[in-house]
């Protein structure tokens, strides 16, 4: 490829830009991804992966590559006074409602590698050393300005650039888009570590663990190798700056009853909650954190990013590939910024009701949480919410122009209910017809129009002769509960180039 050229540039190869830099290769493209560290970076930082994810990356054939790298989240264990107060089963909360139906334990290192090697068979490797210094657009293109360590800069055409950059994104910066929201007052610490005295289930990696300790918060995460991750908040008067594992260790092993035998790494940090005022600007668009940042509630932080790459990269890559119009880049920001709002907003109500430090939390946390949860996850309704909520697969775009219709109970812009056997046609690239049970006026039209069609048995809320249009990114982009042919057409004809 040629050095000073590319159809997309990627900034930032953390999970969100290698996810982006693979569905635009899945999709016959080869952009160009950069970053300004020296090299991949050794930190576990996010560690859960959710179904939805899951789901996205099986379209690669990735999903099993993942799972074996990782470990089923099997429940939560809440401790109290260094000891479990109560445990809440999850294991297979979601059977029946996705071929994945759990959490899936697996560090951002581990992430990032998975996603780097996938790309190797496209001939795409990450630049490192090369940072973006600036950004600048035209009606034709985008000119980025390049630099590495010791080197004359380098300017950069694409026809598009992708912001996959983190929360202080340079290209936000050089567009100068806003990113309105608010720092929450605690400071919390994070720790890898190796620590005794915890509950066999979580020591095995069996389960999550979760302080009930009044008046703080702290959270024990398995990893690999034995390793245990700590997040805790700060004590009130010790100052981030002056922060070590050592002065909140005593602390620690007081009130959890555990002994830390090493740590390997140990970092203070905010929590932010902001959301971009816009995810494109022409010919550029935010990905990832450079768009959104939020609590860590619920492990949604790098599950939303992998979502928005796909999102955006078959979008990009039908454009450039002139099978969709130009409009179909404006659905990105139409489809993900609502959610990223409505995200902020929920993991912003978790996360306080978990870290607020008033008597009446620190009550509820302590003693009515023990006792109400692990009968509210027994009830299937609550147990199936739980799972449509925090796995992302309820995600859904319904003012999207892109989606459209609606038979029984599935609207455009819902992610295809899945069902035994069904998510294996969506695994070729491209769009795909599915019908419930013979209709042939589809599959003649599908096949006239050179698009992959395929008959589904029908689920509990599906009738016969229902009609799907799915989008590449397994979402529905047209139903119908009954084919029409002019219907289908005109769909066809604006978002499918046909």
């Amino acid at each position: 490829m040629n050095p000073t050229a590319a159809n997309v540039l990627i900034a930032g190869a953390g999970p969100s830009g290698l996810m982006l830099a693979l569905e635009l290769c899945r999709h016959g493209l080869r952009p160009r991804i950069i970053d300004p560290l020296p090299g991949p970076s050794p930190l576990s930082r996010a560690l859960v992966m959710h179904a939805r994810t899951l789901e996205l990356l099986d379209r690669h054939g990735l999903a099993g590559t993942f799972i074996a790298q990782g470990d089923m989240v099997r429940g939560v264990a809440l401790r109290r006074k260094g000891h479990v107060a109560a445990k809440l089963p999850l294991g297979r909360i979601g059977e029946g409602l996705s071929p994945f139906p759990y959490a899936l334990t697996i560090s951002q290192d581990q992430t990032e590698r998975l996603l780097r090697e996938a790309l190797v068979p496209y001939g795409v490797a990450v630049e490192w050393n090369t940072s973006l210094t600036g950004l600048t657009q035209e009606a034709a293109g985008a000119t980025a300005t390049l630099q590495a360590p010791g080197q004359p800069p380098e300017t950069v055409t694409a026809a598009y650039v992708a912001g996959c950059d983190g929360a202080h994104s340079a290209v936000r910066h050089a567009l100068g888009i806003g990113f309105p929201g608010g720092t929450y007052e605690q400071v919390f610490f994070v720790a890898d570590t190796v620590t005794e005295g915890l509950d066999e289930d979580v020591r095995l990696g069996r389960m999550l663990e979760v302080s009930l300790a009044p008046r703080t918060f702290n959270a024990f995460f398995p990893m690999p190798q034995g390793r245990m991750r700590i997040i805790g908040l700060l004590p009130d008067g010790l100052a981030p700056e002056a922060a070590t594992f050592a002065t909140v260790q005593p602390g620690l092993e007081a009130a959890e009853h555990v002994r830390v035998q090493s740590v390997s790494w140990f970092a203070t940090y905010r929590v932010h909650h902001r959301v971009a005022d816009h995810f494109r600007q022409g010919r550029a668009f935010l990905v990832g954190d450079a768009g959104h940042i939020h609590s860590p509630a619920g492990g949604q932080g790098m599950n939303t990013g992998l979502g928005d790459a796909v999102n955006l990269g078959w979008k990009l890559a039908a454009v450039l590939q002139h099978t969709a119009p130009e409009a179909l880049l404006d659905t990105y920001e139409a489809e993900r910024i609502p959610f990223a709002r409505q995200l902020v907003a929920t993991t912003d109500r978790a996360f306080t009701g978990a870290t607020r430090a008033t008597a009446w939390a620190s009550f509820v946390r302590s003693w009515v949480a023990p006792l109400l949860l692990p009968l509210a996850v027994r009830v299937p309704a609550i147990r199936r919410l739980m799972f449509r909520t925090i796995s992302q697969i309820g995600i859904k775009y319904p003012h999207s122009s892109l989606n459209r219709g609606r038979a029984g109970g599935v609207a455009g812009g819902r992610r295809l209910p899945w069902a035994a056997g069904r998510y294996e046609a969506l695994r070729p690239v491209g769009w795909h017809l599915l019908h419930v049970g013979p209709v042939p006026a589809a599959q003649a039209w599908a096949a006239a129009h050179n698009l992959a069609a395929t008959q589904i048995a029908p689920t509990a809320t599906e009738a016969p002769g229902t009609v799907y249009v799915v989008r590449p990114d397994g979402y529905v982009g047209k139903v119908a509960a009954a084919f029409n042919e002019m219907e289908f057409a005109a769909y066809a004809r604006q978002w499918l180039g046909q």
